[in-house]
């Protein structure tokens, strides 16, 4: 089922050929850059946790690595469901590292500063290489379940915290260039044009097309 969804969501790599859900020894997924649908609407709750479900997660950690990347959202490799996996470690080097599934998230006051261009710069893997400054709280609760079903509880702060805001974002069909105030906004929207983007049909694969370097 998983596999069939992915498939349908996925159009050309970059601006390349078609690539198809890799087969089981094959864990990197396409990534679906901005314009697709999938990225764009609200995603449904996992109604279902089985093999298949740990075989996806599996696969999104690997290609979130391979990006790389801190956070990946199940919209993002073509799947409508409100999943996403994170991997940050914390200032002493412990892994943060895990999978949301279900989440609700709960922030601060966001600030009313205007965006720093070094201290505010933020990123996406479905806007491939470009980076824009977006202010954000610096606290969040993060709730959710996770592969075995078990209720868990994160309180994060600073990145960490914003890498929650980002991936929940995805969930409910936002990416981070619709929140940029206008001059951002006008410039991350001048970038996704000059690249080809905006409308569906585009993906990349980690280690095969090097959009993020």
């Amino acid at each position: 089922m998983l596999r069939s969804i992915i498939e349908a969501h996925h159009g050309r790599t970059g601006r390349a050929a078609a690539v198809p859900y890799p087969e089981p020894a094959m864990a990197i997924l396409p990534i679906i850059i901005t314009g697709n649908p999938v990225l764009h609407t609200p995603a449904k709750p996992v109604t279902v946790f089985d093999d298949e479900l740990r075989t996806l997660v599996d696969d999104m950690y690997e290609t979130m690595l391979a990006a790389p990347g801190v956070g990946l959202a199940g919209p993002q490799v073509g799947v409508p469901l409100r999943i996403f996996v994170y991997n940050y470690p914390d200032d002493e080097g412990n892994e943060r590292r895990g999978v949301a599934i279900n989440p609700e998230l709960w922030i601060s006051p966001s600030p009313v500063d205007e965006p720093d261009e070094d201290a505010d710069s933020e990123g996406c893997l479905s806007v491939p290489g470009e980076r824009f400054p977006l202010v954000r709280s610096q606290k969040a609760l993060l709730r959710a379940v996770d592969l075995d079903q078990k209720p868990f509880e994160i309180e994060a702060e600073g990145w960490f915290a914003r890498i929650f805001q980002h991936e929940f974002d995805h969930l409910n069909g936002v990416l981070y260039v619709d929140r940029l105030d206008l001059v951002y906004g006008r410039r991350a929207a001048k970038a996704v044009r000059r690249a080809g983007w905006g409308t569906p049909g585009n993906s990349w694969t980690p280690g095969i097309d090097d959009l993020e370097g």
